[in-house]
């Protein structure tokens, strides 16, 4: 396999039915009613009919916001990561689901690539109130330069963009592809900015293509946190080496959270090709020491897309619990430190991504590669 077929499935693996081909219809209960618990009993569905759902949180009012990543369009094709074409279009949206369950799009016309069946899309990845403003993080997963060749608004994408006097005008906060594309720290050049958390007017940020975590001020100025070196693994059968060769796999950070007692960043991975079951790590991240290297805090995972505490209680989302590759359905499952066995707190969730908690209830969004069939189901944590 080329290197460029690997560094494509590792872009790709955030949008992964498109490297496996991952049929959702007729997958079980989950497909059509969200996951089922260890009970078995079936998860409630909060939201239906996104597009390809990605992270969410809540508003300071206990509003739930959903970053749907669209699904392209037909203004400019693109090669895609895993072969083929992306299109754009301004697809890109993010759904508002109120007390009352209602839900509506409040942002729309936003940047967006995808194929031709409008699945696994590239746009909106997460999205976050201060109150006031709506800030949302735009993935982008290929060399910034590959920008100019985009629409106008398709400069929008590697950026995260926030809202100024109402849902339709933006001022871009920081430009993320613009730093890799100056900086690259990490193998080739690439963006991807996938999961972030609001830090007392800050954003700290992961960037699944460069594998860093940023941090930008509100001002736009940005500086490195983290870097994450390639680690080698057994490489898979399928490729014809001889027995015990190893192989690079990138790491690819998802997510980013934080205790709030202890100051530290905790960082979700979701490993790159060839994506082995319990291969991803939770990684800590110390920022009152400069330069301090990345800890494990956990391992034994797989395939983790979003992270989030409740409490000291760490939970995370396996988009696969046994393996990209293997085409299985994903969990939501409970991290504890150290220990490298997780336990599965909701499985049989087809294709989850983000996480939110609130009130011991998580709400995690599946289908996430899906046009007009993801969905945000709740599960009860306690």
């Amino acid at each position: 396999m080329s290197q460029r077929r690997r560094r494509g499935l590792r872009v790709g693996a955030l949008t992964a039915a498109a490297v496996i081909g991952l049929s959702l219809v007729g997958a079980g209960p989950a497909a059509a009613g969200g996951g089922h618990h260890g009970g078995g009993s079936s998860s409630p569905i909060v939201a239906a009919g996104l597009n390809n759902p990605r992270q969410l949180s809540f508003t300071r009012s206990g509003e739930l916001l959903v970053a749907e990543a669209g699904t392209g369009g037909t203004e400019k094709c693109l090669p895609g990561p895993e072969g083929g074409e992306v299109c754009f279009g301004t697809t890109g949206s993010v759904t508002k689901i109120d007390h009352r369950g209602r839900q509506s799009r409040i942002i729309t016309g936003l940047p967006s690539l995808a194929g031709e069946d409008r699945g696994s899309a590239i746009g909106p990845s997460d999205v976050y109130s201060d109150g006031r403003h709506v800030s949302v993080l735009i993935g982008l997963g290929a060399d910034p330069a590959v920008r100019a060749d985009l629409p106008a608004s398709g400069q929008r994408m590697g950026t995260l963009i926030q809202t100024t006097k109402n849902y339709k005008t933006f001022r871009t906060i920081a430009d993320f592809a613009a730093w890799e594309q100056a900086n690259n720290p990490v193998n080739d050049p690439d963006s991807n900015p996938v999961g972030m958390l609001s830090d007392r007017g800050n954003y700290v940020v992961a960037d699944a293509g460069g594998n860093t975590v940023l941090k930008a001020s509100s001002r736009g100025k940005i500086h490195l946190l983290a870097t994450f070196a390639d680690r080698l693994v057994d490489a898979p059968p399928f490729l014809g080496l001889p027995p015990g060769t190893k192989i690079p796999m990138q790491a690819v950070p998802t997510s980013v959270a934080t205790k709030g007692h202890d100051g530290a960043y905790y960082v979700s991975q979701l490993t790159g090709f060839p994506f082995p079951k319990g291969a991803a790590n939770i990684y800590r991240i110390d920022p009152r020491k400069p330069k301090a290297e990345p800890t494990v805090y956990a391992s034994g995972l797989t395939n983790v897309t979003d992270l989030a505490f409740n409490g000291r209680d760490l939970y995370a989302v396996q988009m696969f619990t046994d393996g990209l590759l293997s085409e299985s359905t994903g969990s939501l499952v409970k991290v504890q430190k150290g220990v490298n066995k997780p336990k599965i707190v909701a499985g049989d969730l087809p294709a989850p991504y983000g996480i939110a908690i609130r009130h011991n209830t998580a709400y995690v969004t599946t289908g996430s590669v899906l046009a007009d069939k993801g969905q945000v189901v709740r599960i009860k944590l306690r």
